[in-house]
């Protein structure tokens, strides 16, 4: 498993971008896209809510089990991936590119969020 360098990961397994123009997109990891299984249903933040960091704010149904998402950041959500809504596989198959779940522009981030390095110790 290669965490992207790029991106800062929550212990929650979510990663994060770079805020461009202070949005930043969210998405869950290889590692909890596997430890999930396949993923059949996704329930993800709406357009103008409102996400705290550390909340739940979604939800990921896999053939294994429901779990519950994460927001690494706080901020509103200014899109939502339909393509994963519309094929959840898209979670498994490619969790760092089409996968992605939402974008949020950062109000507040935690200090705690973990480098790639740390993301892997973390995990493993």
């Amino acid at each position: 498993m290669s965490n992207p360098q790029q991106l800062r990961y929550s212990k929650e397994h979510e990663w994060l971008s770079s805020a461009e123009d202070g949005v930043s997109t969210v998405g869950i990891t290889e590692h909890a896209a596997n430890a999930l299984g396949d993923v059949v249903y996704v329930q993800l933040p709406e357009v103008g809510d409102t996400v705290t960091a550390g909340e739940t704010c979604g939800e990921l149904e896999s053939t294994k089990s429901v779990s519950d998402l994460y927001s690494p950041v706080t901020g509103e959500v200014v899109a939502a991936n339909q393509d994963v809504v519309d094929d959840p596989s898209l979670v498994n198959s490619a969790p760092f590119e089409d996968g992605w779940l939402f974008k949020v522009k950062v109000t507040d981030e935690p200090g705690d969020l973990l480098s790639a390095a740390e993301y892997t110790d973390f995990a493993s």
